[in-house]
């Protein structure tokens, strides 16, 4: 490779990264931070990606809210193209998320709760499987990709995304990537308030915990390359998920009814997710290949990745 090609190739990169930090709203300093921490993680990816023949390989990234999950997967996006100009999809468990009147319904048959997104049971998993397998196995036709407005808390059927035809890496990330389902004595006592008040029977955590043991284990399962950003405990989740419904306020149309929440409404509607986190935080650790751990401040404190052989 002559030198005026690498510094050509350098110079694309450098753009893509900069126009990654500048449509997420990010500064230099995560470039420095994602070099240093992310390197082993793509390093493997690619080298995972040598035993792949077709298909492409399928990552899963677990976090709670607010801890970075979209910002590393477009990152890895991001790198993986321009600096090895292998192509990569995203795909958010935010996406798939039912309509407000699909909760409705199920707010109405099965229990109240269940019309807050986000718990298990309130995503169009089976549509999620069937776009990751045509995705792996029709590269040649792109496919059109569900988009969820968080804002006005229902699907968006006003952006028209395509998938890529060139993915050899698919992207999952989500809160309960990975999740499982909890034991019927762990599920007797409540966890907080919301469960106390409002889930005295047990009714709604015992459907959430069972859409674990149904098509959200049949998608874990399809995960090859499982990826965890952990926080110290469930109490960060207030802060960080606050940053978010902020940034929702900021960017939406101000002649819009907007679903962008409160306080009082936020810590209301964090405590659906209380439990799985928790269970989360405290089994997936074991269970996954690359492991990093967050301060309260949100700053990485260390890493472990799997040994790979020379």
């Amino acid at each position: 490779m002559s030198i005026s090609h690498h510094q050509h190739l350098q110079s694309e990169h450098n753009a893509a990264l900069e126009a990654f930090i500048t449509e997420q709203k990010l500064t230099l300093k995560y470039l420095k931070m994602a070099e240093k921490w992310f390197s082993p993680l793509i390093s493997s990816i690619l080298s995972q990606l040598e035993t792949k023949q077709h298909k492409p390989l399928i990552v899963g990234i677990n976090g709670c809210q607010g801890s970075g999950k979209s910002t590393l997967a477009r990152y890895l996006r991001t790198v993986l193209d321009s600096r090895h100009h292998i192509g990569a999809e995203v795909l958010s468990l935010d996406d798939f998320y039912l309509s407000r009147q699909q909760r409705q319904h199920l707010a109405k048959t099965v229990h109240p709760l269940l019309f807050t997104r986000g718990v298990p049971g309130t995503h169009d998993i089976v549509q999620l499987i069937n776009v990751i397998k045509t995705i792996a196995n029709h590269q040649d036709q792109p496919i059109p990709l569900p988009s969820f407005n968080k804002a006005l808390d229902d699907v968006d059927t006003s952006t028209h995304r395509m998938s890529r035809t060139d993915a050899r890496v698919i992207i999952i990330e989500g809160w309960c990537l990975g999740a499982t389902a909890q034991t019927k004595s762990e599920l007797l006592k409540p966890i907080n308030e919301l469960e106390r008040n409002e889930d005295q029977q047990g009714i709604w955590r015992n459907y959430v915990n069972a859409q674990l043991q149904g098509d959200y284990r049949t998608l874990f399962e399809l995960i090859e390359c499982w990826v965890m950003l952990k926080a110290p405990s469930f109490n960060c989740v207030f802060d960080w998920r606050q940053e978010q419904e902020n940034k929702l306020f900021d960017a939406a149309n101000e002649t819009q009814n907007t679903n962008v929440m409160n306080d009082k409404q936020l810590r209301h509607f964090i405590a659906h997710y209380q439990r799985i986190t928790e269970s989360c935080l405290k089994y997936l650790p074991q269970k996954v290949e690359h492991l990093f751990e967050f301060n309260k401040q949100r700053e990485f404190i260390q890493s472990c990745h799997p040994i790979t052989s020379k």
